[in-house]
Formats: C-alpha cells, structure tokens, sequence
C-alpha cells in the first residue's frame, strides 16, 4: 500500500494523557477510518487500522514529529499480541495497548508477556475488573479505567483492588476538573480527557498585574490599524518579549533568507502579519500557563486553524489567533467574555470563541476541538484526508520547533 493510500484512507491524531503534576507523559495515537462521514470507526477493520497507524506514525510521517519526545500509546488487535503480524519499532517510546474486546487465552497471555520481555510497557485498555483478568494484570504496567463506564462505588472498588498489584492507574474521559480531582485523591496516576481545556473559574478573582500586562500587548498587537513603527516600538519596550521574538524569527520554526538583527529587519524580511503573529505567540507563552498542555493545545489549535482556514473561507489570520485564543479562559480562569472585553478584538473572532451564531470561524474552531479528541462525525466535502494529515502534522511540527524557543 503506497504512503498516499494510507493517508487518504485515515487519520491520526493525538490525546495527551497528563501525570499527576498536570505534565505530558504521553500520548495516545487516535484514528478515523474512511468512513468517517458515515459510520462510527468501531466498524473500521482493527487489525488494518492498527497497521495504518503504524505505518503513518512510524514511517511515512516519523514519529517524532507526532509525538516529539513523549511517549506513544499504540492500541494492539489480537493478530499483534499473538505474533501473526510483527511491530516494526523498539519498545523505548511506546506503550501497547490491549483492547478490551480481546478474549484473555493462554495464546494472549503468551504474547502480551512475550512485549513484556522486550522492554515494551504494557497497557490494559477500558478495565473492568473479573478473574479471568488476573493473567493479564500481571504482565501490565497501567491499567486505563473509563470513568464513566462505572459508578462511583464501583470506581473505588476497582481501585482498591488494583491498588494490590504492581501496577500505576490511568483515568480516562476525565472531562472536568471534578472528576480529576476525585481520580486523583482515589490514587490515579495519570489522566486522559479534555479537563484541561475547561475553565476553573474562580467567584470574584482578579487577573494579576502581570497578566493584564500580557494582555494589553496582546491587545495592541491585534490592532488592525497599527503601523510597523508602532509594532516595532511596542515589541522593544519589552526586553523579554524582544528577546525571544529575535531569537525565534532565526530559528527553524521561520527559516528567514539571513539572519535577523534586529525587530525593524525582522519587519522588513517577513511582514508586519507575520511579525504581529510570532509576537503575538511569544506574548502569549508569557501567561505563566499552569498546565503546559493548554500552551501546546493552543498553539497547535493556532497552526492548524491557519491552515485549514481557506477551507472554511477564513482569514487565515483572524483563524491563527481564534485558534490560539480559544483557551484564554482556562488559562486565565476568568470568563471568556471579561477576558475578550478588555482585548477588544474583531468581532468575527469574538463571535467564534464565544461560539455565538454559525459563522465560518466558529465553525473552523468547532471542527479543530472535535479533531483534536477524535470525535469527527462529518468532514467538510472539500477536504481530504490527506490535506487534514497535512494540516495536522505541520501544526505538530511547527509546535515543537516554536516550543524550543519559547
């Protein structure tokens, strides 16, 4: 099968899972089918899926630009775990996952400690606790509970007897902080769900004084009326955000004809969008974000909205910073309407992140969140797989590069 086969038949994505201290362990590798538009992938063959995801991430795309330095959770069929098809890669960044619709038989058993023995880091998928698990629980390192597919009592007692075992505890469909607040006083390890992205608002906080600083450039760099002496001025005043502007337009995130100066050559080399953009990102890093994954999940919102905007007959532009506002609320947990008050931004943009009305940019940002966690319905009719992959692994790679910067 031929790398534009592969890519016009499935998509990849990822959906980071956080350790206790809200850092990135890893990621876990998500796929659609081709029949994304019309029926849910659990009709997706497994067996070609898993093989898909493989060769996208690990030959055609590199897996580096996917996951960059974390880990890689990898779901495994029953022809993997019991050899009829071998993995193509070494066990130091990967953890495999075994499905929960896989019939625990010696055969299986034999084969998932058979990864066990060459250094692979094992992963039982959607535990629900019997006897005849207890094989498997052995070889595993993590054991990923649903959340959701048990009751509370049923949750603590799942993790009272799992607590017996050699084993670390994986919460996933963590969607508020609620519930990874109780996942993490029961005893769990790690987290997966988008609780992150939701805004931990607090009753009558204020934002500190350093942050409205950062929004206040934020504000004047998204003027569409101000000039290049004015951006020049407004970056120069701020010693860090002139530093790191610098330092990046020399970077292999930009890649400018000769190297930059100064902010006025940077101005005449690439733009005044261009500059007002990469301003706008280093400003933005400087939020003192708690959790580092709402700065990559922005950011790659950011890339990724700017390039599919024309598909949604958006400014690329006005998508890059809906895009990279989307999470300005959680970051700041304050409401984003106060937040949005005081930029005072362009309307369509917004309407967007507010969600106010179906308008192209409210629906290009809707399109990216349901992307991000795996949960397309429908693509638009003018884009292909292969351009989402594109879009998607640009943002990837354009996120890691900026983030070594920043």
């Amino acid at each position: 099968m031929s790398g534009t086969a592969i890519s016009d038949t499935i998509l990849i994505a990822r959906q980071p899972i956080l350790d206790s201290k809200l850092s990135i362990f890893a990621y876990e590798l998500l796929f659609r089918g081709s029949d994304v538009n019309e029926s849910c992938v659990d009709e997706f063959n497994g067996d070609l899926a898993t093989t898909q995801v493989i060769n996208n991430a690990f030959m055609e795309f590199g897996i580096e630009r996917l996951i960059g330095n974390k880990r890689a959770f990898i779901n495994l069929t029953q022809s993997y775990i019991t050899g009829e098809i071998e993995l193509p890669f070494d066990p130091s960044h990967v953890v495999l996952e075994v499905l929960e619709d896989i019939e625990v038989t010696d055969e299986v058993v034999s084969g998932i400690q058979k990864y066990a023995e060459q250094g692979f880091t094992i992963a039982l998928d959607d535990f629900i606790y019997s006897e005849e698990q207890l094989p498997l629980i052995e070889v595993a390192s993590i054991i990923k509970i649903d959340i959701l597919a048990l009751t509370e009592a049923e949750l603590i007692q799942h993790v009272a007897l799992l607590k017996t075992k050699n084993v670390k505890l994986l919460a996933e469909k963590v969607e508020t902080y609620a519930q990874y607040e109780q996942c993490k006083n029961l005893g769990f390890e790690y987290f997966q769900g988008y609780f992150f992205c939701q805004p931990k608002l607090i009753n009558g906080k204020a934002l500190p004084e350093n942050k409205l600083a950062v929004l206040r450039i934020l504000k004047n760099l998204q003027n569409p009326d101000v000039t290049m002496e004015e951006i020049e001025h407004l970056i120069r005043e701020d010693v860090s955000l002139s530093f790191k502007l610098l330092r990046l337009l020399n970077s292999a995130a930009v890649c400018p004809p000769k190297r930059v100066e100064s902010i006025k050559q940077g101005l005449i080399f690439l733009g005044l969008k261009s500059i007002k953009s990469w301003a706008t990102v280093i400003a933005f890093s400087d939020l003192e974000v708690k959790i580092t994954e709402l700065m990559t999940t922005a950011l790659m919102r950011a890339k990724m909205a700017s390039e599919l905007a024309t598909y949604f007959q958006c400014d690329k532009d006005a998508a890059f910073i809906t895009g990279l506002f989307s999470l300005l609320d959680a970051i700041a947990e304050l409401p984003m309407k106060s937040i949005l008050h005081s930029l005072l931004l362009d309307e369509d943009i917004n309407h967007a992140l507010l969600q106010e009305g179906k308008t192209p940019l409210g629906e290009l940002l809707l399109f990216i969140i349901k992307y991000e966690g795996g949960h397309l319905d429908e693509i638009p009719s003018n884009i292909t797989f292969t351009q989402l992959n594109n879009a998607y692994l640009a943002a990837t790679e354009w996120v890691n590069i900026a983030e070594q910067q920043l």
